[in-house]
């Protein structure tokens, strides 16, 4: 897709919000005809050219009234550019994070966090401005009709040099468009690389001042903030310049009329009233000259801005982009309506864009069997992964996969869930193939809990429920299970504390069991838990798995651990090494086949009795 047909798809996103906004900064800028005919009748009525009725206070009382016209005109035209601006905003943002959440963990996002939010910030409203800026350039246009129209019939050589101006600015942005690109492309990049740098920093502040390199990392922050000062200057400068040539261009007019009109008005074919309305209309006139070159520059920027959001979406169709979809403004039947016209025109490529947590390719039935043939996924940066693996997870079933730090436990969880793009394999639910694991494998069929779990900064119910409704003895429940209730007891906010920044706050036994509780809420039939207790005491973690065993009935459970705990539990235990399955079975079988296994269940006992 073309920067321009992107254009024209958010301009026809909502046509209706486009074209009254439109409309009403054309009428905002036919206003300022009426001053000036209003001024060039009182001066030839100076001059005895012509009878103007009202004197100076009829004049003074016009120009009021028109000017409060225009201020409440004003009024209504912002409301009506907010309004299309927002919505351009929302959807363009909307649909980015839908295509973030669809997509596999490993490839949610191409670039840093920090370069993201660089991405849905600065470059949404490149393309916001840009879209607004081409209202305000239309709407001129009326005016300048009308009012050449006008200065036309008074003088048709003068009106030709009013044009000249915006014959130069149009030149002088063509020029331009080249360094206009290339400055805004590495402005962008610089402050991609601070925010990156800056969400790094945040994200180890342990690591660094273990490390001692604070005075490193300082520098490097300050290199990099000096680099996007030169970018961000040089961009400022040529945009500063050309917006100096569109603003002087008006001098220039005035000075080409002054001096063409000193020779005419000798002849007395030119009057004091038309110098007047000449000069009056010349100011509006070069406002579209300026507002042509302001859009030019806007829209090579908007170019810029277009190829970056096009790189988040990771090859997929750009379309994606401006697809209809409800953005929470307006009522929801609008929205259907929306989704109806998307549906409609759906391509094999944007038909895949489903609400996270939906599934549309499987008629979902309670889980008997879950099955995975073959699966394959290797790191491109590495060459490392799993290989082949097959597993068979039969209802109510309690397997462990096991291994030594780097044999892909991991890696198979997240292959099986959807969050790694599997690159072979097949996964079966009941003998029914899913096709896309990462819509599927979600509440209520699957519940995840990561090896790091992720917490916000919010209250610790905030956290468990993730908008999920509180309802019935679910979330106490929930908490028993994983062994929270006496932290709870303890919080002197219980419930309603807040956790902090990464659960900052708590300790990371409570981190993980919050994780554990979170998934446990929401009563999947399949539980994932990846090395869920490594934070936890012994003690803590046998409380844990024979609560689950005791509530979970006919819940099925995959979990990778080394721990004692979890895999004497087991009904089955999968060993992994270098990415592929080098034994499996019940605890007593690989204990005595398996020289791997044994190294971890005993490893466990020398590490206890070192402690």
């Amino acid at each position: 897709m073309s920067t321009r047909h992107f254009f024209w798809r958010l301009l026809l996103y909502r046509p209706a919000y486009y074209f009254a906004n439109l409309f009403s900064w054309m009428v905002i800028h036919m206003v300022p005809l009426l001053p000036g005919l209003i001024t060039k009748a009182f001066f030839d009525d100076l001059e005895g050219n012509a009878d103007f009725p009202y004197g100076v206070e009829g004049l003074m009382a016009l120009f009021v009234g028109v000017a409060l016209a225009r201020i409440m005109l004003i009024a209504v035209g912002c409301w009506t550019d907010g309004g299309y601006r927002f919505r351009i905003s929302m959807l363009l943002r909307r649909n980015m994070l839908a295509h973030v959440l669809k997509e596999p963990g490993a490839k949610a996002i191409p670039c840093s966090p920090g370069e993201a939010i660089s991405n849905f910030r600065d470059d949404v409203d490149q393309t916001e401005e840009a879209m607004s800026w081409s209202v305000d350039m239309f709407g001129l246009i009326g005016f300048v009709a009308v009012s050449s129209s006008i200065l036309i019939s008074i003088d048709a050589e003068l009106t030709f040099f009013v044009f000249v101006p915006l014959i130069l600015v149009v030149t002088a942005a063509q020029i331009a468009t080249a360094r206009i690109q290339k400055y805004r492309a590495a402005s962008r990049a610089a402050t991609a690389k601070v925010t990156g740098s800056i969400s790094e920093m945040f994200a180890n502040v342990q690591a660094i001042q273990v490390a001692g390199a604070e005075g490193r990392i300082v520098h490097r922050f300050e290199r990099l903030s000096d680099d996007r000062r030169k970018m961000m200057v040089k961009d400022k400068l040529i945009t500063e310049s050309l917006s100096s040539v569109f603003t002087n261009s008006v001098n220039l007019g005035t000075g080409l009329i002054l001096v063409l009109a000193g020779y005419k008005m000798r002849s007395g074919s030119f009057s004091v009233g038309d110098l007047s309305l000449f000069i009056y209309y010349l100011t509006f006139v070069t406002q579209l000259i300026s507002n042509v070159g302001n859009f030019m520059t806007f829209y090579k920027q908007m170019a810029i801005s277009f190829t970056r959001l096009k790189q988040m979406l990771q090859g997929a169709p750009a379309k994606l982009l401006t697809l209809p979809a409800y953005i929470g403004i307006g009522k929801r039947k609008e929205a259907d309506a929306g989704d109806t016209m998307t549906a409609s025109r759906a391509t094999p490529d944007s038909s895949e864009l489903v609400q996270p947590g939906h599934s549309s390719s499987l008629p979902v039935d309670s889980l008997q069997l879950l099955e995975a043939n073959g699966l394959t996924y290797r790191y491109p940066e590495t060459g490392r992964g799993i290989e082949n693996v097959s597993l068979r997870l039969p209802r109510g079933s309690f397997t462990v996969v096991t291994g030594m730090i780097g044999s892909g436990k991991t890696t198979l969880l997240r292959a099986l869930l959807g969050l790694l793009p599997a690159e072979g394999g097949e996964i079966r639910w009941n003998g029914r193939p899913v096709r896309t694991p990462a819509d599927f494998f979600v509440p209520p069929q699957s519940a995840y809990t990561a090896q790091i779990p992720r917490l916000y900064s919010d209250k610790l119910r905030n956290n468990i429920l993730l908008g999920l409704p509180e309802s019935g003895d679910s979330l106490t429940q929930a908490l028993h299970v994983a062994v929270l209730e006496d932290d709870v007891a303890h919080l002197a906010h219980g419930l309603d504390t807040m956790v902090g920044p990464r659960g900052v706050k708590l300790s990371g036994g409570q981190v993980q069991r919050t994780a554990a509780a979170r998934m446990l809420v929401r009563e999947a039939q399949l539980y994932v838990f990846d090395d869920l207790s490594s934070a936890l005491d012994v003690e803590t973690e046998r409380k844990l798995w024979e609560r689950l065993f005791q509530t979970r009935g006919q819940a099925t459970c995959l979990v990778v651990s080394h721990r004692k705990a979890a895999l004497s539990h087991a009904d089955h235990i999968i060993v992994l090494q270098d990415g592929t399955i080098e034994a499996e079975g019940t605890a007593e079988q690989l204990l005595a086949s398996s020289a791997s296994f044994r190294q971890l269940w005993y490893g466990e006992e020398s590490q206890a009795g070192e402690a």
